[in-house]
């Protein structure tokens, strides 16, 4: 017989989660979330503050409804009740997951640091994910399917239902006397989760009783496995990487086996918060960009991220801005701050001593913002002659898509610095004056973490 449900159950594993000082949780109004509002409002006195995030996505007639019935609930529970309304942008992606997306972007902004999300998935929704993953041709960390705990946002998301039924969930809520939202898109077949529920999983409990427990828990084997070949990915990452964190060394790379490499390049990637690609897209870094020439620029892209190389450097990035197809400088305003047209970051004024350009020239000149054309040059302090701006990148391992968005500044129409690299022997200041200096920051950062479940 199935072992029923009881809000103390959840007392140990919330026990064996990170502290936090704040649990949000996202209730939709639908059976389980319901049961597990209605079981952590029973332990108040056990855990830290509850508040509720309620995400209307706007694609029923009846979701004002459900809003106002959720808050109903939450003020019976005397549960702080929040409401977020979202738009729904696909973006190619199907209902469900652009759904998905505008939710738990609502999530992250509410979630601080040191408090914890939480969610009402269960066994069932562990058994439905395996089997969709399995559809997909999904890889490992696909397999694994839901962790009881990840980071989010600034704080954490858990769940804590996953070792319990659907079915001793609802028995729980009907001995309660619960009432849920029954949304009918969850009955939608064509939609691929609801088949596998309503259609697929149930012939198979015919077949195989108990078929979503083992399901399930085939998922944690798989999730263990995932983590011994993340351990085995930060080891080969401490090898390969290079300082920056968003380079690795081709060369030290091509030394470990091919199934390494992948496993490698997918764990990277989640590190460094891109996305991870199809096994299509990263079976291409293998054949065209690891053995690509040095001097070649192999590109492989897909979503709204990039593997490049240059030299023996393997660069990831998101996808790049095209570069200016103009060389007409733009005028400088005197701003601290300059944000470039076409998506190609800012510039930013400092003063340092000793270093850049004349300060008196901003006041005395015409200083505008361009860049490179072909044919500049520059006089650089302590070398003769004049220096070609592209034998100057090539010392230097300028990545050549770097060379052509790198802004330029003009004096009166000669080149005078390039922003945050070098300045022209005849602007530069003395060692005892106070210098001007552009820096440079592309619109391509180190993003956090991807955690894609």
């Amino acid at each position: 017989m199935t072992k029923a449900f009881h809000p103390e159950q959840l007392i140990p594993i919330l026990q064996r989660l990170p502290r936090a000082h704040r649990y949000w949780l996202a209730f939709s109004g639908g059976l389980d979330s319901t049961v597990l509002l209605h079981a952590l409002s029973q332990l108040k006195d056990d855990i830290p503050l509850l508040s509720v995030i309620h995400v209307d996505h706007g694609l029923s007639s009846d979701s004002a409804s459900w809003s106002a019935q959720c808050r109903c609930q939450c003020d019976a529970l005397d549960v702080e009740f929040h409401e977020v309304k979202v738009e729904i942008e696909r973006n190619g992606c199907g209902i469900e997951a652009a759904a998905r997306e505008a939710r738990y972007a609502a999530f992250g902004e509410m979630v601080g640091e040191g408090e914890m999300l939480l969610t009402a998935h269960h066994q069932d929704d562990q058994a439905e994910t395996l089997l969709l993953q399995l559809l997909r041709g999904g890889a490992v960390r696909g397999l694994a399917a839901m962790p009881e705990y990840r980071h989010f946002a600034a704080g954490g998301l858990a769940r804590p239902l996953l070792g319990f039924s659907r079915e001793v969930l609802q028995a729980y809520a009907e001995a309660q006397g619960l009432a849920w939202i029954d949304d009918p898109s969850n009955f939608d077949t064509t939609l691929e989760r609801n088949f596998l529920r309503h259609d697929l999983l149930p012939l198979l409990e015919q077949r195989r009783g108990g078929v979503k427990s083992l399901l399930a828990r085939s998922a944690g084997h798989i999730a263990e496995s995932a983590g011994l070949l993340d351990e085995l990915a930060a080891q080969d990452l401490q090898t390969v990487s290079l300082a920056d964190g968003q380079r690795l060394s081709i060369s030290a790379l091509q030394v470990l086996s091919v199934a390494r490499q992948r496993n490698l390049l997918r764990y990277w990637l989640r590190r460094t918060g891109f996305s991870v690609p199809d096994s299509r897209n990263l079976q291409r870094i293998l054949d065209e960009v690891l053995p690509a020439a040095e001097d070649a620029a192999p590109l492989v892209r897909w979503s709204d991220t990039e593997i490049r190389r240059y030299r023996d450097d393997l660069y990831v990035m998101s996808t790049l801005p095209p570069a200016p197809h103009t060389c007409d400088p733009q005028l400088w305003s005197g701003e601290e701050i300059m944000v470039l047209a076409g998506g190609l970051g800012e510039l930013r004024l400092t003063r340092r001593q000793g270093d850049g350009l004349r300060g008196e020239l901003l006041q005395s000149s015409e200083l505008s913002i361009g860049w490179r054309c072909g044919g500049e040059a520059l006089t650089l302090t302590g070398r003769d002659g004049h220096h070609s701006l592209k034998k100057l990148y090539q010392e230097a391992a300028v990545p050549p898509w770097e060379r052509s968005r790198r802004p330029l500044l003009f004096i009166d129409g000669q080149l005078a610095q390039v922003a945050g690299l070098w300045s022209d022997s005849r602007f530069t200041c003395g060692k005892n004056e106070q210098g001007i200096c552009f820096e440079w920051s592309p619109a391509i950062e180190m993003r956090g973490e991807n955690n894609d479940n």
